[in-house]
């Protein structure tokens, strides 16, 4: 078969992408909320009420009861970036001089695999009260932004280099990894019961 007809037919790209939000203030929601995305599905959950990661996924809990080593990260790294995130928002907070009022900060992190050609893409992005603040270049290894006021976040990040070659590894080979395992799975039980279930 033409190698162009092949890739125009089978080629696929998958993902894994983890939303993470976090406000500040009094609100009648979990301050911090994560969920899991492969190929734009939910498939997991954790929030600061619940600290632990729930499956949103038939297969995903079918995974989890199978390798709960798999499960206690997905709740450790929940604890771990709720952590980060209060200590980034109130970086951030500190450095626009943003005191009072409710604030948010979002990040959406992960990765694309093509099944076809092997080809990689990490992201590891960050919104400010519903604007693009900043995101980390990673080929470049560097954070860049499109805000005036996020360029001394820029610089004060840049400095942390351990984070970034860490950020690197994470959305460029461990994420790819925990993406095909989670496709191998979500093929395996899909196939045993016909069908893969949301259950939300």
């Amino acid at each position: 078969m033409d190698q162009t007809l092949k890739t125009i037919f089978f080629s696929v790209k998958h993902s894994l992408k983890y939303f993470l939000t976090d406000t500040s203030g009094t609100t009648n929601f979990p301050k911090f909320v994560g969920v899991v995305m492969m190929d734009e599905v939910p498939i997991g959950y954790c929030d600061s009420h619940i600290k632990r990661a729930e499956a949103k996924q038939d297969w995903i809990r079918k995974l989890f009861k199978l390798d709960p080593k798999f499960r206690d990260w997905y709740s450790e790294k929940c604890l771990y970036n709720h952590q980060l995130f209060e200590a980034n928002i109130n970086v951030v907070k500190q450095r626009l001089n943003q005191t009072e009022g409710s604030l948010i900060l979002q990040s959406m992190t992960g990765c694309e695999w093509d099944d076809e050609s092997g080809e990689v893409k990490g992201f590891d992005q960050y919104g400010y009260d519903g604007e693009d603040f900043i995101s980390l270049d990673l080929q470049a290894e560097t954070w860049i932004t499109p805000k005036a006021q996020a360029i001394v976040i820029k610089h004060l990040w840049d400095e942390d280099k351990g984070r970034i070659k860490r950020n690197k590894d994470i959305y460029m080979s461990m994420c790819p990894e925990h993406l095909k395992k989670c496709m191998y799975f979500r093929t395996f039980f899909g196939q045993r019961t016909g069908r893969v279930n949301n259950t939300n």
